[in-house]
């Protein structure tokens, strides 16, 4: 029987779960310094480019999954490029990361993807 393990539920920096972050932007409050850098600290791993065309891919999939072989050649970056950018929305809690057997799977944690799309409205 293969392996299987899956990387915890993100909590970030101060230890709160991701919808924290996304309910202290409520009409009529405001954001404490830290609930802003933790939301800016989010956004930023997002906005780059190739972590959002990564997005859009993993969203597109089959069974919305993808391991990082999948990912690398429609990017025409090296696999060690893709895997790097992979690492950091994982550690972000933007994707979930899982071990099957010798291959490695990504999928998008929709938590956190309604969390930042609560950000942008």
């Amino acid at each position: 029987m293969d392996s299987v393990s899956v990387t915890p539920q993100y909590r970030g920096p101060v230890g709160e779960p991701a919808e924290v972050a996304a309910r202290s932007l409520t009409p009529g409050t405001s954001l404490t310094r830290d609930d802003a850098e933790r939301l800016a600290g989010l956004l930023r791993v997002v906005s780059d480019p190739t972590r959002l065309q990564l997005l859009s891919m993993l969203l597109a999939a089959p069974d919305a999954e993808a391991n990082v072989t999948d990912l690398t050649e429609p990017l025409d970056l090296t696999q060690p490029t893709v895997s790097h950018h992979l690492r950091l929305m994982v550690e972000a809690g933007v994707l979930r990361r899982e071990r099957r057997g010798k291959q490695v799977w990504f999928s998008i944690v929709p938590e956190r993807l309604a969390a930042i799309a609560d950000i942008l409205r």
